[in-house]
């Protein structure tokens, strides 16, 4: 009694795994990705405003003893 239920819980997995694919794979075929943007279009690093960080700034505990 319990071998049958595993192979239908198997089979159930499967048959939606393949599904949930096919589904992905169509989505992905139907998308339009957009056109790459050329680097002239894309402001330079350099001429970019600072951020103003607000707040005290992350610092990792690299001393697990110490808090």
């Amino acid at each position: 009694m319990r071998g049958r239920e595993v192979t239908w819980n198997m089979l159930l997995l499967g048959a939606f795994t393949l599904l949930s694919l096919a589904g992905a794979g169509l989505v992905a075929a139907l998308d339009s990705a957009p056109a790459p943007a050329s680097a002239a279009s894309r402001p330079a690093a350099a001429d970019l405003p600072p951020v103003r960080i607000v707040g005290t700034p992350f610092i990792p505990n690299t001393n697990p003893r110490r808090r």
